[in-house]
C-alpha cells in the first residue's frame, strides 16, 4: 500500500492517526509506504504519528524526515508486517528559492517477506516539473535505483505528484516495468480523496508480476485523508530487463 496521510488531517477538519490505522488495517497490506507524516510537530499535539501508527498496526517501521526543524519532522515512512533493514534514507532536494518549494526525500529498506528478500524505496515528489527531473535523476543515479545492492525485486511507491503519461512517471517505468494488465485499465486515480481524478500516486516494479492493484474507496478512506490508498499485490518471480 502507498497512501499519503496528509499528516492525518481528515477533509473533515478531523485530525486523527487511528482513523489512518484503521483505513490501513482494514487492508492487511504487507508493506506501507506512508508520505506526509508530522513527528513531533506543533500543529499535531507533537504527536510521533509514524511511531503511532506503526505501534496500532503491530509493525515495524523506519521514518525519513524530509523537513527538519528543531523538535519538528515532517516526511514519509515504510512499514512492514515482515523483517525490514533500512539501506538507505535521506534527501533528493533541498528547499528552493520560492517559498512554496520544500525539501523531498526518499527511504530506502530491504524487507523480507516468505523467507524472500525485496527492496522497497518510499518518495513523494515535488510539485514542479523542473523538481521532479531532479529528484528522478537522483532517484535513478548510483544513491538509490542505481546501487549495487539495489537489486530484483525492487518497488518504488509513494506520492508522485506526476501522472502516468508524464516524463517523470516515464523514466521511471523505463527502470522498473514491471505493469498490471488487469481488465485493461491503467493506472488509478487516487485524488482528490472525495473525488478522485488525478492519478498522482504510484507502484512501480522490477523482478516482481503484479496480479491486482486497487484504490480504497471506503468511507472512511474517503475522509480521513486528502488522497485515498493505492494497494498493489504482487508475486515474486518474474524478471523484467532495466
Amino acid at each position: 500500500m502507498t497512501y499519503n496521510v496528509h499528516r492525518c488531517l481528515g477533509l473533515d477538519g478531523q485530525l486523527s492517526p487511528r482513523r489512518i490505522v484503521s483505513v490501513i488495517a482494514a487492508c492487511k497490506p504487507d508493506i506501507v509506504a506512508l508520505q506526509e507524516l508530522d513527528v513531533g510537530r506543533l500543529r499535531t499535539g507533537q504527536i510521533d504519528q509514524a511511531r503511532l501508527i506503526a505501534h496500532e498496526l503491530g509493525m515495524a517501521f523506519h521514518f525519513q524526515p524530509a523537513i527538519h526543524v528543531l523538535e519538528e519532522k515532517f516526511g514519509d515512512a515504510i512499514l512492514t508486517a515482515g523483517d525490514c533493514r533500512l539501506m538507505r534514507a535521506g534527501l533528493l532536494s533541498v528547499r528552493g528559492w520560492l517559498p512554496d518549494i520544500r525539501s523531498r526525500g526518499a527511504l530506502w529498506v530491504k524487507v523480507t517477506l516468505g523467507g524472500r528478500d525485496i527492496h522497497v524505496i518510499n518518495t513523494h515528489l515535488g510539485l514542479l516539473p523542473a523538481e521532479r527531473t531532479g529528484q528522478v535523476s537522483a532517484l535513478l543515479g548510483p544513491d538509490w535505483l542505481g546501487h549495487p545492492d539495489c537489486r530484483d525485486p525492487v518497488l518504488l511507491a509513494g506520492d508522485f505528484n506526476a501522472v502516468p503519461q508524464g516524463k517523470s512517471c516515464r523514466r521511471l517505468a523505463r527502470r522498473l516495468g514491471a505493469k498490471w494488465q488487469g481488465l485493461g485499465r491503467g493506472p488509478l486515480p487516487t485524488f482528490p480523496s472525495n473525488f478522485p481524478v488525478a492519478k498522482l500516486d504510484h507502484v512501480f516494479a522490477s523482478g516482481v508480476r503484479f496480479t491486482a492493484m486497487e484504490v480504497v474507496h471506503t468511507p472512511l478512506a474517503r475522509v480521513a485523508s486528502d488522497h485515498l490508498p493505492l494497494i498493489a499485490d504482487f508475486e515474486f518471480g518474474a524478471v523484467h530487463p532495466h
